[in-house]
């Protein structure tokens, strides 16, 4: 029997509807539950051909159980290993090298020392650092978020270099991203999952959390085309199973804001029925093949054309 496993927090319908969908399905010799842990031993199967991870970003405990699990043959989606060495100033240099629109971005030193530094420990750090040179090259108005943060979480709209430093005193020891500003006629949040099953939804951020998904652009065959084209071609670099992009529409051009977001939300309070349906169904279809796909003792994760790349020493683009 291959068992299909999904860990989770705080979240009810996702995690419930889709283990009753697996189920549902009665595919001979496979079978979904929620996660269950009694003891983590090294080297030890977990007993899951496939686990569908929502919770270890928030949870260490439960991203080094996922890692026992992965050398030990389960396909975790997703790979825990990737997952752990992401980070969003990371996609957005890779964005630009595989060829993917994405806003002007700098990274910022945190504000505040990290716990056990003093200033000897920045030694290699110039001091003040080329604030012209990146105010001139991101421009204002500008954005300061975390870059290894989510869900809209100390995020900044800044107005003006004085504004920059008023907000970047609040942030302690964060490490910020800066970014351009992307004023867009329409913006989209797109599901990807497997790195084949793209689902494109309107989306509106500046709508409070529960209506952004009420929206509506009038969107051609080819916008939604090239949007299909760079969610892909971003999670097959990434090597993302399952992960959400979101894409603000400047000019004719979908520009990648985020797409570091690999336990995006899928609470039918938000996404709403259609979209919650079909989250539920593709991820359930997924992670069935997964399972069928799952060869035991051997690893069974996916890596991204970056680390596949990189270690046959080819070329990005």
């Amino acid at each position: 029997m291959k068992k299909i496993g999904v860990l989770f927090g705080k979240e009810r319908s996702f995690p419930e509807a889709f283990v009753d969908r697996v189920n549902s399905k009665q595919v001979p010799g496979i079978v979904a539950e929620p996660v269950r842990i009694d003891k983590v031993v090294q080297g030890e199967s977990s007993g899951y051909a496939v686990i569908i991870d929502r919770i270890s970003q928030d949870v260490p405990f439960y991203r080094a159980f996922l890692k026992n699990a992965a050398v030990s043959g389960t396909a975790v989606i997703n790979n825990p290993f990737w997952w752990s060495a992401d980070e969003k100033f990371f996609n957005n240099a890779l964005a630009v090298k595989i060829g993917v629109p994405v806003p002007k971005t700098v990274i910022l030193p945190s504000r505040d020392h990290p716990d056990d530094t003093t200033n000897d420990s920045f030694s290699n750090l110039a001091y003040p650092l080329d604030w012209k040179g990146i105010f001139d090259y991101v421009g204002f108005p500008a954005y300061m978020k975390p870059f290894a943060g989510g869900g809209w979480k100390n995020v900044y709209r800044l107005e003006s270099m004085e504004d920059f430093f008023e907000k970047h005193a609040e942030t302690g020891q964060l490490v910020m991203l800066l970014q351009e500003e992307i004023v867009f006629e329409k913006y989209y949040r797109c599901y990807c999952i497997g790195g084949k099953h793209v689902r494109i939804m309107p989306y509106e951020p500046r709508n409070p959390h529960h209506l952004r998904y009420v929206a509506s652009f009038d969107t051609s065959a080819e916008e939604y085309k090239m949007m299909e084209e760079i969610v892909l071609r971003i999670n097959h670099f990434l090597g993302y199973d399952f992960n959400t992009v979101e894409l603000a529409m400047r000019d004719g051009v979908p520009y990648a804001i985020d797409f570091c977001n690999p336990a995006p939300d899928a609470d039918i309070r938000s996404v709403g029925q259609e979209n919650f349906d079909w989250v539920v169904e593709t991820a359930a279809n997924y992670a069935i093949e997964r399972a069928q796909n799952h060869k035991d003792g051997l690893d069974n994760l996916t890596w991204g054309e970056y680390i596949k790349r990189s270690a046959a020493k080819t070329p990005l683009a």
